[in-house]
């Protein structure tokens, strides 16, 4: 919930195009499957979260994550993502050290086709899930332990995928 007090505070913005190189892609490729994803820079000073979903050989999903760092999200309450969507739904991700390397937190969200929109996750909203399944009787995560930040879309949504990102932000006191 927010509070009077709480702030946005920018974490990345893809203006100077330096922020994508903090990415890299993880695919269906990893259990046999075809769908690609990658994240990359426009002409007009944003990110794209782009490819294609392939349900072929079990399949099903694409997505992207950030480098491990600390984000400076301690006291966060929740991610706000300025973006772009094209209709389909998606997962913003969030990791912490320590767990299994296919744990993660994550929040859906489907942004307007077409229009820009600011998303607010809240962090206590979010769900943890391992191959992704969901974890049940696990905590929100600590923000002072994220590190690592992603973008994620399956569901069976096969097809070309585009979600453009301005940039990624925290409300936090």
């Amino acid at each position: 919930m927010k509070t009077p007090s709480d702030e946005l505070r920018i974490l990345l913005d893809f203006e100077s195009g330096d922020g994508v190189s903090l990415f890299s892609s993880v695919g269906d490729g990893v259990m046999g499957g075809m769908s690609s994803g990658r994240l990359a820079s426009t002409a007009t000073g944003t990110a794209v979260f782009e490819g294609d979903v392939s349900l072929e050989q079990g399949g099903g999903f694409a997505s992207v994550r950030s480098l491990q760092r600390d984000w400076g999200t301690r006291g966060a309450r929740a991610f706000v993502l300025r973006v772009r969507g094209d209709g389909k739904r998606y997962r913003f991700n969030v990791r912490t050290p320590g767990g299994p390397a296919a744990f993660r937190y994550e929040a859906p969200f489907e942004p307007p086709a077409g229009r820009w929109a600011e998303i607010e996750l809240p962090l206590a909203g979010m769900i943890g899930k391992l191959f992704g399944q969901r974890v049940p009787i696990v905590a929100p995560p600590d923000p002072g332990r994220i590190r690592s930040l992603g973008f994620m879309i399956s569901d069976r949504q096969a097809g070309p995928f585009r979600l453009e990102i301005d940039w990624i932000g925290i409300r936090a006191p």
